[in-house]
């Protein structure tokens, strides 16, 4: 790719950048106090490292009436500005230009931390917040502008070579271009031209503040995704207005409204790589500045294939840099085997952020956590033999973060293959790019050294055979059988045995599902695949209900309706009679029966630790990680596997010449 549109530089008004991958704007949760933080810097430095051609900052609120989320940048406040320093000079020492996105978002935020009355165009509620706004003033519109422009000053007073006005997903401008949100019937309402009124005004005050010397952008959203919402017709028409003001020097482009359709701005695997690029595209023919294109980018080829096609300008790659901070100088050096691909999973960047917690990512242990010096090698002057029992995420994490400090390190693998149960996620449908997570970690195992041994049995005499410095045991969980359901009712299986092929339900099939993620609604897809009539039930309120956070569960809905699955909520099992089991219903006490062919059951499994203690008690140095100790989710093993990984000390010199 030595020669790709991807790495050739493009003039933004006054800023030239270097390649076409830009670091595009989300949230981190980083803030401190309203302020930007040490970790902001560091952040974002690492990926301008990485070789990204311009980074846009998460969105800085303009007003005090817009505190949506907690940890939230507050740029009016004057005291930003030393923050704004830190972050621009750590992104300028890689010669990388950073915009700062501005916004107030609107109607679509809560008075929870504001205390202050929501302000939108009209009084209509968001349906994630449920509050009814206030509808502005003419005078407060006014305010509105002038706000930005403040922020503004202070943007460049911090040292940002732009600013990006965030108008699409989740903003207040968003809501005065939309007919969903703006019923007003004044010079702001009505026409498209007065309904975008206030975009204008901000981007002519806006302008007027920073100069000709920084750069100015607008994100818009092409599509809303709501009835009676935007359209592509009505936002290329607003590109075309923008344009026309001759102060905008770029035009950034987004999907969806952050809270009625986020799982379309943020889709997780289940939703192709660039599937909104319909909308830059649109745009990009209707104007002559440079246009984002987002959607899901993973790899540069996919950014390649769109920048060559003319669908836009520039390629917005998030979540892909979030993984791999050195996602573009990796692809541009031509080493894109060793790219860690994002998973799109959305577990630990998405989820996260919709559980207020600061941003992170569940293969790279760094992320969020760069100013710590997570994830940085530490050689060690002598090391230790380390052997790790298992290669799952969790041991293939020890194993990496063990030898990128310079121990000795083997894995033993009792399976003929890697992954554990990453390995059975991965073989569901739509779900092949969670095995990635194994890929990325086999890669890094092979660039640093580690042995792989497949086909062990790894027992106490084996392990000991072996005399390693260091034992760390990553042997996983087993499945366990639930107090009311018999051992001799072979028809009552676990998610494993299905996946693993073990066995086979065919006809009517009863999915439990207690653990509310992936591992009942992937089965139940697939039974129904193969022809299967499915039922999932759950004492829980909603099936897969922990689908919510990753943006997973509308599709996952979509999906079982045209499938034929049918959910059950609220039902907790009793007791097995024959092949009939005995639910009681949460809510009303009363007893419900269910007599179907098979029951799969996708509930909690049990440490797999007997080699653990059986070597703990035997005096061997030896630590548990991963589902061995506790069984969880992906992330989970991952951080495990780092922090004991990182962790081992050098070895003396006793035990080096032992």
């Amino acid at each position: 790719m030595s020669d790709a549109l991807i790495w050739s530089p493009l003039q933004i008004g006054p800023v030239t950048v270097r390649n076409r991958i830009v670091f595009s704007a989300h949230l981190t949760n980083y803030a401190s106090d309203g302020l930007p933080s040490e970790q902001h810097a560091a952040y974002y430095a690492a990926r301008a490292a990485g070789g990204a051609g311009l980074i846009i900052t998460e969105e800085h609120s303009t007003h005090p009436t817009d505190w949506p989320y907690e940890k939230l940048i507050h740029g009016f406040h004057p005291e930003v500005v030393p923050g704004y320093r830190r972050i621009t000079e750590a992104v300028h020492r890689h010669r990388v230009p950073i915009f700062a996105q501005i916004n107030h978002n609107g109607g679509q935020a809560s008075s929870m931390y504001s205390r202050l009355p929501v302000w939108a165009p009209s009084p209509v509620a968001d349906p994630l917040f449920r509050e009814v706004p206030k509808a502005v003033t003419t005078a407060e519109i006014a305010e509105i502008v002038e706000s930005y422009g403040l922020v503004a000053a202070h943007c460049a007073e911090g040292g940002f070579d732009g600013v990006e006005l965030q108008c699409s997903h989740s903003s207040i401008v968003r809501g005065f271009l939309s007919p969903a949100t703006n019923h007003r019937s004044d010079g702001y309402g009505g026409a498209l031209e007065h309904r975008a009124r206030i975009l204008l005004e901000i981007v002519a005050e806006v302008r007027r503040v920073i100069g000709p010397d920084l750069a100015l952008g607008v994100r818009l959203c092409g599509d809303e995704l709501i009835e009676g919402g935007t359209t592509i017709d009505e936002a290329v028409r607003v590109a075309r207005m923008v344009e026309a003001t001759g102060q905008v020097d770029y035009i950034n482009t987004s999907i969806g409204v952050a809270t009625a359709s986020l799982f379309m701005i943020e889709a997780s695997m289940h939703i192709p790589p660039g599937y909104s690029m319909f909308i830059p595209s649109a745009i990009r023919e209707a104007v002559d500045l440079p246009v984002v294109g987002v959607g899901r980018f993973k790899d540069p080829l996919q950014a390649e294939r769109a920048l060559s096609e003319g669908q836009c300008d520039l390629v917005g790659v998030v979540r892909g840099q979030i993984a791999d901070p050195e996602f573009v100088a990796k692809a541009r050096s031509g080493f894109t085997d060793d790219t860690r691909l994002c998973l799109s999973c959305n577990q630990e960047c998405v989820g996260r952020m919709g559980l207020n917690r600061w941003l992170g990512c569940i293969e790279n242990p760094a992320t969020g956590r760069e100013a710590l010096g997570v994830g940085r090698a530490r050689p060690v002057r002598i090391g230790r033999r380390v052997l790790v029992v298992g290669a799952g995420p969790a041991g293939l994490q020890a194993a990496i973060a063990a030898a990128r400090n310079g121990h000795h390190v083997t894995v033993v693998e009792r399976s003929p293959v890697a992954g554990g149960q990453v390995r059975l996620a991965a073989t569901v449908p739509n779900r092949a790019e969670f095995g990635d997570l194994i890929r990325n970690q086999l890669n890094e195992c092979g660039r640093l050294g580690v042995q792989i041994e497949y086909g062990v049995d790894a027992t106490a005499d084996e392990v000991r055979r072996r005399d390693a410095d260091t034992v760390v045991v990553a042997t996983g969980s087993t499945p366990s059988r639930p107090w009311w359901a018999p051992a001799e009712a072979e028809w009552i299986v676990d998610v494993r045995d299905v996946l693993e092929g073990a066995v086979h339900p065919t006809r009517s099939v009863l999915v439990l599902d207690e653990l509310g993620f992936h591992h009942a609604t992937s089965v139940a897809e697939l039974l129904a695949d193969r022809g299967c009539s499915v039922e999932v039930v759950s004492p829980g309120m909603v099936v897969g209900q922990d689908l919510g956070v990753t943006l997973d569960l509308e599709n996952w809905w979509i999906r079982a309706g045209s499938k034929g699955i049918t959910q059950t909520t609220e039902l907790v099992p009793m007791g097995v009679d024959g092949h009939t089991v005995t639910f009681q219903h949460h809510p009303t006490g009363t007893e419900q029966t269910r007599s179907p062919d098979w029951m799969v059951l996708a509930v909690p499994s049990s440490p797999a630790d007997g080699l653990y203690h059986e070597l703990r008690a035997a005096g061997v140095h030896v630590h548990r990680i991963g589902d061995a100790l506790a069984p969880r989710r992906a992330h989970a093993a991952v951080i495990d596997g780092e922090r004991v990984g990182s962790g081992i000390p050098a070895a003396s010199g006793v035990l080096a010449g032992r």
